[in-house]
């Protein structure tokens, strides 16, 4: 009989013990999975502020502003539009000044 006590006696012991543990081990994974949704949180945030800023920079105003300052560009104006012929060569230079009253067609690539 006394070993049968002991015998479980022992087997209370290791089945506290490994409630112990599991009960430890729960909580450390309890711990992760919070920290990895405060991240994911952060993480969601910082990608909505840069979809905001993606949107802001990407403004038709935005990038005609950077394209004057910084890229030197301009409007094209018909001063400075070249024609090409149907046969891809340009127009030969007309004896006056003044330009074509009607442009030639462009030619397609």
């Amino acid at each position: 009989m006394t070993r049968l006590n002991i015998l479980l006696l022992l087997g209370v012991i290791a089945s506290a013990l490994y409630l112990v543990q599991v009960s430890y081990e729960t909580r450390r994974q309890f711990i992760s999975l919070e920290r990895e949704r405060n991240q994911s949180q952060r993480l969601e945030q910082d990608a909505d502020k840069l979809r905001v800023l993606l949107r802001t920079q990407a403004t038709h105003l935005r990038v005609e502003q950077v394209a004057r300052e910084q890229l030197q560009m301009a409007v094209a104006t018909p001063a400075v539009t070249q024609y090409l012929t149907a046969d891809g060569t340009l127009p030969a230079p007309a004896a006056s000044a003044a330009p074509a009253a009607t442009p030639t067609r462009k030619a397609r690539p």
